[in-house]
């Protein structure tokens, strides 16, 4: 493309997007939904495609894509519909557990902040479920992941090795990723790198494809790292509109890295 046609290019996108947006001013409603489109575009980012329908198609086009692409991500929004009788479970945990400080009371607290993103609140409900009765495999996973997320992954392991020995594919080898992602976070690679290739034999989750790809881009694999972050993008043509909507960070996230390690 010469500069004169990309200068062209410009004009007319410039030109579409503010005949479309004077429309627009001429009707309140019609304006709230551009906005409305334009916000929800640039939190989900969906297919570039669509900001040129949203801009270009004045009123329909919005209306198109609030329903197309807005509508759909209701479904993902039940978790935040829930916060206000999480908020009160959680009140209502805290008091209890200072009359009755069962491990169940604490275990049910801790996976109510992980919930509410109080990632170290949690991790201190399980330190105190754990001590209470050390019988139980969620606990320890849940707490190792905690601890990961907070950035310690040396405290990770214990925890996480604990859960892996008495069942390899716990949480449908979600904690086994993990152990290898906190080996990788503490400096073994070698041990990630066996223990990654164990995982995805098993297990397709897009957050253990990208942590194992990050791994060998660290470690100068990049062609490898390059294949392990396609495979996250080719699941997409193939799930259905919830999981693509629900998968769109870890789409992201391949995006960035194959990017980053471009060939």
């Amino acid at each position: 493309m010469t500069s004169r046609e990309r200068s062209g290019r410009v004009i007319w996108l410039r030109m579409g997007f503010f005949s479309g947006l004077f429309f627009s001013l001429g009707h309140p409603w019609s304006l709230l939904l551009l906005a409305a489109a334009l916000i929800h575009f640039i939190r989900r980012r969906p297919e570039t495609y669509w900001l040129w329908i949203i801009l270009f198609l004045p009123v329909i086009g919005p209306v198109i894509y609030l329903v197309a692409e807005a509508a759909p991500d209701v479904t993902l929004l039940r978790g935040s519909m829930k916060v206000f009788p999480r908020r009160k479970r959680i009140r209502e945990l805290e008091r209890l557990v200072y009359d009755n400080p069962a491990a169940g009371n604490y275990e049910e607290l801790g996976d109510l902040y992980m919930e509410d993103g109080r990632t170290a609140q949690a991790r201190a409900a399980f330190n105190k479920a754990i001590a209470a009765r050390s019988d139980t495999l969620d606990a320890f996973y849940r707490r190792g992941a905690c601890a990961l997320e907070l950035g310690d992954a040396t405290a990770a392991i214990p925890d996480l090795e604990k859960v892996v020995d008495k069942e390899a594919g716990y949480d449908f080898y979600r904690a086994a990723g993990l152990l290898a992602h906190a080996y990788a976070r503490t400096g073994q690679t070698e041990r990630a790198q066996v223990l990654f290739r164990q995982v995805t034999a098993r297990s397709v989750a897009s957050e253990t494809y990208l942590n194992f790809a990050e791994l060998l881009a660290s470690v100068g694999k990049n062609a490898e790292a390059r294949e392990w972050a396609q495979k996250v993008l080719d699941k997409k043509p193939n799930m259905p509109g919830y999981l693509r909507r629900r998968e769109r960070p870890w789409f992201r996230s391949a995006n960035r890295l194959l990017k980053r390690v471009a060939a």
